[in-house]
């Protein structure tokens, strides 16, 4: 480990404009000199579902670099740490090659986040996807309470993290899931989605199980809405301008915004700034 020395540090709350009502993010900035274990047990330590680190970016085309830990690992690429850390590096006054966009290297290259007044959002990386194992299938379904007939279509979907990902009916259907988590850490992460009834304020419910990664249930994750968004904007399931409602379960009252402008689906969000300050790291 390097010689302690001060950094800066944010703690923002994603996919909500109101603190607290979000997925809370923790970004270190000038992360230079910090090893991969260092990095690993602050992100234990933070016991958020994602801790970020701000880097100088190695790729000319790229604004800066991030590396993203959940208290279980590495990933390379996560959405709501995409927007947070961009929002952090803006509010240290960074200051992008293009305006209007930023432009961010991680673990899947590099990511377009475009800004709209307070909201920003993000270039859904490409989604690779397939169909789920029919014994795997059922041992996630056992797992959440469901009944095969309950479930209208599943997909692995892998835009960086690897998702199960499977439809219901309905949102309702959506917030009654009561998981084994126990059982769920040992098979897979799993995002659920089911469509609003008639006079909600969003289109969408979704849920995101991430017991494998050490955290029982996601609030709010850019990651797992950019890749349902690929799949169900891509097979009719859903158009291509809706709102996603995540966290009610948690209490917390995350909006997702998602858009596709021809090929390209943007996850939107807002971020709202909690903590500001220095950690000697």
């Amino acid at each position: 480990m390097s010689t302690p020395r001060t950094r800066r540090f944010h703690q923002l709350d994603v996919f909500t404009d109101t603190a607290l009502r979000g997925n809370p993010l923790a970004v270190i900035h000038e992360a230079e000199g910090l090893d991969d274990a260092t990095l690993a047990a602050m992100a234990r330590w933070t016991n958020l579902s994602e801790t970020t680190f701000l880097l100088p970016p190695t790729d000319p085309a790229a604004d800066y670099q991030v590396r993203i830990f959940t208290p279980g690992g590495e990933l390379p690429f996560a959405g709501h740490p995409t927007l947070g850390s961009c929002q952090a590096w803006l509010l240290a006054g960074g200051q992008p090659k293009q305006p209007g966009e930023v432009v961010q290297q991680c673990g899947v290259g590099l990511v377009r986040v475009r800004r709209a007044g307070r909201r920003l959002a993000f270039a859904a990386p490409p989604c690779r996807m397939g169909e789920v194992e029919a014994p795997l299938l059922a041992s996630v379904l056992q797992a959440l309470g469901l009944a095969d007939h309950q479930v209208r279509q599943a997909r692995w979907l892998d835009n960086g993290p690897r998702w199960l990902g499977l439809l219901l009916a309905d949102g309702a259907s959506v917030r009654a899931l009561r998981p084994d988590h126990v059982a769920l850490k040992t098979l897979a992460k799993v995002g659920v989605v089911g469509p609003q009834a008639t006079g909600e304020d969003t289109d969408f419910e979704v849920r995101g199980f991430v017991a494998p990664i050490g955290i029982d249930e996601d609030p709010v994750t850019g990651s797992l809405n950019a890749s349902l968004a690929q799949w169900l904007i891509g097979e009719g399931l859903a158009p291509a301008r809706y709102v996603a409602a995540q966290g009610s379960q948690l209490g917390r009252a995350g909006r997702v915004h998602v858009t596709q402008e021809g090929d390209t689906v943007w996850i939107g969000g807002d971020v709202s700034s909690v903590i500001e300050g220095t950690l000697t790291l």
